[in-house]
């Protein structure tokens, strides 16, 4: 039994994942509480990520309270955490999966082929936009930027006819209701890690990564770990329309990725590929194995990637 103290994000969204994991580990006899922090990411809504600084805006204050001492975890939706930690931190944990599709919202229209030529859907990922684009090449994409909260009355206040959204997030929050049609991963693959929840620590907190040990969901990390490789050897970062999403049957973990580009101009480019894994360290190789083939096709296709740099 220990004292630990959670770093979460304020947001409706964030207070319930941190809860969450709060009573896991009470059931477990240990002493939780948590500190609500607002993040940079949180604060700035008039820009999109990719302009101001990527995920790392929802994380970095709550590392800081990892390494002064005022907390001893973060917990993360999985999607929002850089590809690379800081060096002295790791992720000590991924929970069991929720659901990791993007969720199709409106008041009006039952799903993406329902809405009328040129309709406005809202979305700031630029995944979600090249996707939407290979769908539906008439539609009128606008930002969408804030908590989950303020996303659905920007659609309630009639400023979008459709806004997609992490499925996840939803159930979460018993707002499944909303959902009016759920992507399946052959028309809107999703991010990587999408739905799973992370916890990260500082490196040297043996304790800590003890105590979560319990809390970890196997098959969902493999999986997320195969994604995170793809992204991370691609350069994943807000500013790459990039999908990455892996399913385990059995010992096979199958794999698919998707780039599309972010002016438009190029045909989404997706591959796919399969092996068995074993442990974290093969499904991370598949992950890196088919970034090299994904980069190799968008190179093929007259695409520019920033890769991301070499470390000695």
């Amino acid at each position: 039994m220990s004292s630990l103290t959670i770093a979460t994000r304020e947001s409706r969204l964030a207070l319930w994942q941190a809860q969450h994991v709060k009573s896991l580990l009470e059931r477990r006899g240990h002493q939780v509480s948590l500190l609500g922090m607002t993040t940079l990411g949180d604060q700035i809504l008039d820009r999109a990520l990719s302009k101001v600084g990527g995920k790392g805006l929802f994380v970095k204050e709550l590392e800081v309270a990892l390494a002064d001492g005022r907390a001893d975890l973060a917990v993360h939706s999985l999607k929002d955490v850089p590809m690379e930690l800081p060096e002295g931190f790791s992720l000590a944990c991924v929970m069991e999966r929720e659901d990791p599709r993007d969720a199709f919202v409106s008041n009006r229209y039952a799903d993406l082929a329902s809405l009328p030529h040129g309709a406005v859907v809202g979305s700031s990922s630029l995944r979600r936009m090249a996707l939407l684009r290979a769908a539906r090449p008439d539609l009128k994409i606008e930002p969408l930027r804030g908590n989950l909260d303020t996303r659905l009355r920007k659609l309630d206040d009639g400023l979008y006819d459709a806004i997609v959204l992490a499925a996840a997030g939803l159930k979460r929050l018993g707002l499944q209701e909303r959902i009016r049609n759920t992507f399946e991963p052959a028309v809107m693959l999703p991010a990587a890690g999408q739905g799973a929840l992370g916890i990260e620590v500082l490196s040297a907190r043996h304790d800590v990564i003890d105590a979560l040990a319990v809390l970890a969901h196997h098959n969902s990390w493999l999986a997320v770990s195969a994604e995170r490789a793809v992204s991370r050897a691609m350069g994943g970062s807000c500013s790459m329309p990039l999908a990455a999403y892996a399913t385990l049957d059995g010992a096979t973990l199958t794999m698919d990725a998707a780039w599309g580009d972010p002016d438009g101009v190029l045909e989404l480019v997706s591959v796919r590929a399969s092996a068995p894994v074993t442990d974290l360290a093969s499904a991370a190789a598949l992950g890196t194995q088919l970034a090299a083939d994904l980069r190799s096709l968008v190179v093929a296709r007259g695409g520019s990637l920033m890769l991301p740099p070499k470390h000695d």
